[in-house]
């Protein structure tokens, strides 16, 4: 159902979003219109057209168009209509990692080698 030249420009601009890639660097309107050109194809595969995307991510016909333009959207937006195409995976490489937050892990790890936390008191 994903079309594979689609796939492979979100993918592409994932990847570049990791790393720095001096050679080429793009303008933000350049992103803009990239990630406008994948969820365009993402709508299409899916079998919307703008409206229906619109009315299946609650957000405007335009915020759509705008969108898939590259012509200034929120993050809202973006976040609204790739969740309304099931393909919020897209974010996977930039979102934390389930599990203990750093903090707690330097607790356990604190309590694993012996070490003393501190404590507060309760008068301060």
């Amino acid at each position: 159902m994903y079309n594979v030249a689609c796939f492979s420009m979100l993918y592409t601009a994932k990847m570049r979003l990791m790393m720095d890639i001096p050679s080429a660097p793009l303008m933000l309107s350049e992103w803009e219109q990239q990630i406008g050109d994948a969820v365009r194809q993402l709508r299409i595969d899916a079998g919307y057209d703008q409206t229906a995307l619109a009315d299946r991510a609650n957000v405007s016909r335009s915020a759509v168009q705008a969108l898939e333009k590259g012509k200034g959207s929120r993050l809202l937006t973006v976040l609204a209509v790739l969740r309304a195409l099931d393909r919020l995976d897209v974010f996977d490489a930039i979102m934390p990692l389930e599990g203990p937050t750093p903090l707690e892990a330097l607790a356990a790890a604190r309590r694993a080698a012996g070490k003393p936390q501190r404590h507060r008191t309760a008068g301060g």
